[in-house]
């Protein structure tokens, strides 16, 4: 007798099983019950006909065949979100739900008044932000829209460039009154400086080109961009900040700006098949604006 064909919700259960550890922890995060999650991933592994947890009285261990099922049942959630925002956005007017990848910095920092406009403008539009500093792949719908650091190179994307976002290296006032300006990269060895905890690809290119941000010539590390402005914006050393973020605090002070400078090429994407979406394409019109503005320093 054939298998009966898995339900998307088994897959969503399966997704949270695996990322939480335990029946419960994943039921909290759906809105389910302990026994729902249990029974859905129970009929998952008999349709499929596969192992894909080893049950132990501390949790929920995934089998092998469950790690590789995972990018597969992440694209059948991501495919399903995908259609209940598309579906959120038909009736009169903008109205809908818009996904939106952007950085922890760009999300949290600059953003915001962005999007409280756009809100203000159509109160029937919606937003879900994700904070991220990886590429979220718009052509698996895991965004509708996206603000990258890089230009995106896939040809089924619409994009735009805002601007350049430039960095530099800046300190609080009060740590440089106390411990001084440096007055050359070199100089910077005698200072806290705050940087990365894990490599990147754009880490490499800063080492590549400052050899003063040595892993281990920082005083304070975190993967974390919000963090390391935390850190900054607390006087605990000098570190690389959005010039323009900076500009609106006058306690943030740039040091070195001709010897350290480098520039984001900042960039606003979606799906081609998006172009048509009045949600979408009202949300990317606003953030393309905005973001170019606060490039510009406006």
């Amino acid at each position: 007798m054939p298998r009966s064909e898995p339900n998307w919700e088994w897959y969503r259960s399966f997704l949270h099983v695996l990322e939480t550890g335990s029946l419960s922890a994943a039921g909290r995060a759906m809105g389910l019950t302990q026994p729902t999650v249990g029974r859905h991933v129970d009929s998952l592994e008999a349709a499929l006909g596969l192992k894909l947890f080893t049950r132990a009285f501390d949790g929920f261990t995934p089998t092998d065949a469950a790690h590789e099922l995972k990018p597969y049942a992440a694209g059948i959630a991501a495919t399903a979100a995908a259609m209940r925002r598309v579906a959120s956005g038909h009736g009169t007017g903008v109205r809908g739900t818009v996904r939106l990848s952007a950085s922890e910095v760009i999300g949290v920092e600059v953003l915001p008044p962005i999007l409280t406009a756009l809100r203000n403008e159509h109160p029937a539009l919606e937003i879900e932000l994700v904070l991220s500093n990886q590429a979220d792949d718009l052509l698996r719908r895991e965004a509708d829209i996206a603000v990258r650091m890089f230009r995106p190179e896939q040809e089924a994307l619409v994009a735009t460039r805002v601007g350049g976002i430039e960095l530099g290296l800046h300190a609080h006032e009060s740590y440089l009154a106390a411990h001084g300006v440096p007055k050359s990269l070199a100089d910077l060895s005698r200072f806290s400086l705050i940087g990365f905890d894990q490599e990147s690809a754009f880490i490499r290119r800063l080492q590549g080109k400052f050899k003063a941000f040595s892993r281990d010539a920082l005083a304070f590390r975190a993967n974390s961009d919000l963090a390391q402005l935390g850190a900054i914006r607390a006087g605990f050393g000098i570190g690389v900040c959005q010039s323009a973020l900076a500009a609106r605090d006058p306690r943030l002070v740039r040091v070195l700006h001709k010897p350290f400078s480098l520039t984001l090429d900042t960039w606003v994407a979606m799906h081609e098949d998006l172009r048509e979406s009045a949600r979408c394409a009202v949300t990317f019109a606003a953030l393309a604006a905005g973001l170019r503005a606060y490039a510009e320093g406006a």
